[in-house]
């Protein structure tokens, strides 16, 4: 009943708008915000990226992927990882950073492997995202990328918190479904989450998909059913209408052969 009562007090709080979130996670919100500054200067884009170290690692990373890395020729500087991934993509780095935050100081060993399989999960949905909306559902491939980082960002919330009331996740039907939805909602709601990525991400939970497939909601149905490492934070199991397209498809799997290399490079780049 007590943990039944804390997870209840999580909802009211989120519904409310008042989720407390760590002080980690709050100074790396700041520094994606200051990203954001369309009048931000190069100058202090790069301080600002060379103060946090595994930022400035995964954007290096990040432009030396395939997909990102045409000539072939690696940068080794921060400045020149901007210049080549573009701020629109040094914002999904950012906003990567915030969310890993969330699991960064987890002490329970068991919930800490959970939230490294959901950041492997995430890491893979966002690279499969780039590549399905940029060559199959017609939809910008940079939000895509963006929408896979950030897709699970309520469910690394829910491990920060279960690190503090063991047990709370224990049963799913406690918090899967609506309650799911309501703290997923608050918390992009804090990450500044433009509001068509975030209705995509809260309208995944039971979707069907009706081919084609268009758009952000079905690059991301169709990443996550493709993804090697599942979220346990996906309820139920996939419908027969996605199961179908994505198990049957020649077109698919050629596009996936066609561009397994730029996948794989920047999966990698985002496990750094």
């Amino acid at each position: 009943m007590e943990k039944l009562r804390d997870f209840s007090q999580i909802v009211a709080q989120a519904a409310r708008g008042e989720l407390v979130l760590p002080t980690s996670v709050n100074a790396a919100l700041r520094l994606q915000l200051a990203l954001a500054d369309p009048d931000c200067e190069m100058d202090d884009v790069i301080r600002k990226v060379l103060g946090e170290p595994l930022l400035a690692a995964r954007t290096v990373a990040l432009a030396n992927a395939a997909v990102f890395n045409r000539s072939g020729a690696p940068v080794t500087s921060v400045r020149a990882a901007v210049q080549r991934v573009g701020y629109r993509n040094l914002y999904t780095m950012a906003a990567a950073m915030v969310v890993r935050q969330f699991g960064a100081r987890i002490r329970d060993d068991k919930l800490r492997a959970q939230a490294d399989l959901l950041w492997r999960h995430t890491a893979h949905v966002a690279a499969l995202a780039h590549v399905v909306g940029r060559k199959l559902t017609a939809t910008d491939p940079d939000t895509a990328l963006f929408a896979g980082i950030v897709h699970e960002a309520g469910g690394f919330y829910l491990l920060s918190r279960a690190d503090e009331i063991p047990g709370l996740l224990d049963d799913p039907a406690e918090w899967m479904g609506a309650a799911q939805e309501i703290i997923s909602r608050e918390i992009m709601k804090k990450m500044a989450i433009p509001e068509p990525v975030a209705q995509a991400i809260v309208s995944l939970r039971g979707a069907t998909l009706t081919p084609p497939p268009l758009g952000l909601r079905d690059t991301l149905l169709i990443a996550k059913r493709l993804a090697p490492v599942r979220s346990q934070f996906t309820a139920g199991q996939d419908s027969p209408s996605l199961a179908g397209f994505v198990d049957d498809n020649a077109l698919l799997d050629q596009i996936l052969l066609e561009s397994s290399d730029e996948a794989a490079s920047m999966s990698a780049a985002l496990l750094v």
